[in-house]
């Protein structure tokens, strides 16, 4: 773990007035605690393209990435399933062009491949400080709204706990041929978001969406972090 690099990701932040990280700046602060993050790489022209496409492998996922843009999906930032370089070099140029006016840069992701996806995140409430919250990811957060909460910071049998409260907690079973989900490595995450929220004031929030379960491994493709 590195907290060290960590902290100056949010002091930088602060330091500009932001009020967010960006995805790729959130996901690196997320990895020094240990999390499963999605591998990618960030690139500015076509010539870094290609050569990180070639590094990751196809298919890929490219998305803009700026702290300016909180909702990539609305604004068109974001391709999948990018089978080759002629595809990739259109999604860049295609991305750029909607990145224009913002600060940020192009986002190329290793494509992870699963049927179940979770969501896992930070509150920080008035009255009960930071809160880590548990739940179905994806689509099905907003509509279902199926989610568990705990104060921080978080015991191991805390985190099982949360994981089996939400009422879809099956998802994380062993299920119509999928495997159980790793819930030591979930519950290990569950932990570490509560320990940033105790050792950092200054974020608010923190939305992990989706965490995608690649065979039983859990995998971060996608997060925010709040600053205030």
């Amino acid at each position: 773990m590195n907290r060290n690099s960590a902290s100056k990701i949010i002091e930088n932040a602060l330091r500009e007035n932001r009020r967010s990280l960006s995805e790729y700046e959130a996901k690196l602060v997320l990895s020094f605690y240990n999390f499963p993050v999605v591998r990618e790489i960030l690139v500015e022209n076509r010539e870094e393209m290609q050569k990180a496409a070639q590094q990751i492998g196809y298919p890929l996922v490219v998305k803009g990435c700026s702290h300016e843009v909180a909702h990539k999906t609305e604004k068109g930032l974001i391709r999948t399933d990018i089978r080759n370089d002629i595809e990739a070099l259109e999604a860049f140029d295609e991305i750029s062009k909607k990145l224009k006016g913002y600060q940020g840069a192009v986002l190329l992701q290793e494509m992870v491949q699963g049927r179940r996806e979770l969501v896992m995140g930070l509150t920080r409430d008035y009255q009960f400080g930071p809160c880590v919250m548990f739940g179905l990811g994806g689509i099905f957060t907003e509509v279902l709204k199926d989610v568990s909460f705990r104060r921080a910071p978080l015991k191991e049998s805390d985190a099982m706990e949360m994981m089996r409260e939400i009422k879809g907690n099956k998802i994380i079973d062993a299920l119509r041929g999928m495997e159980a989900v790793d819930i030591k490595t979930l519950a290990g995450m569950l932990i570490e978001i509560g320990r940033i929220g105790l050792e950092y004031d200054r974020v608010r929030e923190i939305d992990i969406n989706p965490v995608i379960i690649h065979q039983s491994k859990p995998v971060v493709v996608d997060a925010l972090i709040i600053l205030g």
